[in-house]
């Protein structure tokens, strides 16, 4: 064997060795990358929460409008104590906000602030508290939404039927019926019936 050749095998055999042990030292295990990341992905980190709860307090409304859809996103229960606290913000469009943001959260802590916001002064913040209410589905609201059928303003006293629809099992989602109908039409046309025959 070749000077020329062994030199060219020592260097390939301590490149390795140095990459290997550069890999070990500078990446962390995969296991524990894996679960980090699952873990970030199943909750969103508790000081980003923190911080956007925190943020629902700035002087900019626009802010504040943002951070209340950043945390429907998220999501984040942990935020509806905060989300119910500034559903009396003195913006009307945060309020509606607010009132959509707890509806997608769906906590039924927010029920008795939804169910105040039926009585706000703003029409779409009492669209969307009705709403949020049909979403979070809680019976108990069903008196209130009741008398939001009474609401001036006609797009309230529709989305408190809606929301009523929603709760009772009637709303958007699809019930199948146990008992089908043998025939997609439950009354057929005799005369045509006796056509085809």
């Amino acid at each position: 064997m070749s000077p020329l050749t062994v030199f060219i095998r020592t260097l390939l055999k301590s490149s390795a060795i140095f990459i290997g042990t550069a890999a070990i030292f500078l990446h962390p295990q995969l296991e524990f990358r894996t679960a980090t990341a699952v873990g970030a992905r199943q909750a969103p980190r508790e000081e980003m929460v923190d911080g956007l709860i925190a943020a629902l307090k700035d002087s900019d409304a626009g802010v504040r409008r943002q951070v209340a859809r950043t945390l429907a996103q998220l999501n984040s229960t942990r935020a509806v104590p905060a989300l119910t606290a500034a559903i009396k913000d003195a913006d009307p469009d945060m309020r509606a906000i607010i009132a959509s943001a707890l509806g997608e959260i769906g906590d039924v802590r927010a029920v008795p602030a939804l169910r105040d916001a039926l009585k706000d002064d703003a029409a779409p913040v009492r669209v969307r508290a009705a709403r949020a209410l049909g979403e979070i589905g809680d019976s108990s609201v069903l008196d209130a939404l009741t008398q939001a059928l009474k609401d001036k303003d006609a797009s309230v006293r529709r989305a408190a039927a809606a929301a009523i629809a929603e709760i009772a099992g009637d709303g958007p989602h699809v019930r199948v019926h146990p008992h089908p109908h043998p025939h997609p039409n439950p009354n057929p046309n005799p005369k045509l019936m006796m056509v085809r025959r």
